[in-house]
């Protein structure tokens, strides 16, 4: 694969910055390919088509005059005090179910072009910013779904997430003289790297290596620590987290089983072990993610501990969405071991 690789040089001399901010550079702006966020970004757009559907199979329940939060309501909470909270959105300002319909629509058609990758790089920043819009109108309804989806797509912003994977790649090859306009890339964020006097033929057709992804990486990388940080530390506050209890009371919650896990209550001593390792895990995790050697186990985990939550606790889709917001750990080299060359 050819690269357009740009590195940070070591400087030499009385004002060398200090090696530990030449290493922190680094890990923030080395350049890698996009193969791991392309797939990130794919499952991300079609999971903002999936909640916009829902929103919009229920359009009068969330908006309109007969919203179950209707305006008055949204307005108690979000300018209740002297200083209101910083959630605007224009759905906020008007009861129009017509506006309403046409943002959700505009949203959904916004997430199929970033799942497909066509015009990558706006698409991700529509279906972002009308997804975020629409969150903070629907205060009350929202989940760690929506949460999840808004923190990926954001951070895809930033990347090349559409050079391999997309429309966009494949205009590429058909369609070489569009993509190579100046508005085209700036719109799609695509890049390749273009012939060169020893390389003429099929270079045009090759990607490179950006800083951007890996910024969007990281940036994905330590936000998910930092919720799982958090998250661990608010369940230790409670006592099942403690005695052991908490998968047991999860699996005797008859409004989030989808599958029946109450012959767990049968086996205490399973219970209260699965317990310990998913708490232990999640506090964990900011720092068993990073070394090479037990990164694997803390993947493993996050795969086991959500897929369970998507299987059996009824909640599909929020379990699967941490699945991918985990593969931001996955090396971008490992991914294109499994697709080493683009869609042609």
């Amino acid at each position: 694969m050819a690269s357009n690789k740009t590195t940070f040089p070591m400087h030499t001399g009385g004002d060398a910055p200090p090696r530990a901010f030449h290493g922190l550079l680094g890990f923030f702006f080395d350049p890698t390919t996009s193969h791991t966020l392309e797939v990130i970004r794919i499952a991300t757009g079609l999971m903002i088509v999936y909640v916009h559907t829902i929103w919009l199979s229920r359009l009068g329940d969330f908006f309109g005059p007969h919203a179950l939060i209707n305006l008055d309501a949204w307005r108690a909470i979000h300018d209740a005090g002297e200083t209101p909270d910083a959630k605007w959105t224009y759905l906020a300002q008007t009861d129009s179910l017509w506006i309403a319909s046409t943002h959700e629509w505009g949203a959904l058609i916004a997430g199929i072009f970033a799942a497909i990758g066509f015009m990558t790089r706006t698409s991700l920043i529509a279906a972002w910013l009308l997804t975020l819009l629409t969150a903070h109108r629907l205060t009350g309804f929202l989940f760690g779904l929506d949460q999840i989806v808004l923190m990926l797509s954001s951070y895809l912003c930033l990347s090349q997430a559409g050079t391999l994977l997309s429309v966009d790649r494949f205009l590429s090859t058909r369609l070489p003289a569009l993509t190579s306009l100046s508005w085209y890339g700036l719109l799609s964020g695509f890049s390749t790297v273009r012939p060169t006097a020893g390389n003429s033929t099929s270079s045009v057709n090759e990607c490179i290596a950006s800083w951007n992804n890996t910024l969007s990486a990281r940036l994905m990388q330590l936000h998910l620590c930092i919720i799982y940080l958090f998250g661990g530390l608010g369940k230790l506050r409670g006592e099942m987290w403690w005695d052991g209890s908490a998968m047991w009371f999860s699996a005797s919650a008859y409004e989030y089983q989808s599958l029946d896990l109450t012959w767990i209550g049968n086996y205490p001593v399973m219970a209260a072990l699965l317990t310990h390792i998913t708490i232990f895990w999640e506090v964990t995790y900011i720092a068993i993610v990073w070394p090479r050697w037990t990164r694997p186990i803390a993947l493993l985990l996050a795969v086991l501990v959500h897929g369970g939550i998507a299987i059996f606790l009824g909640m599909t889709t929020f379990g699967w969405i941490m699945i991918v917001a985990n593969m931001a750990f996955i090396n971008p080299d490992l991914m294109r071991r499994i697709y080493p060359t683009a869609l042609r």
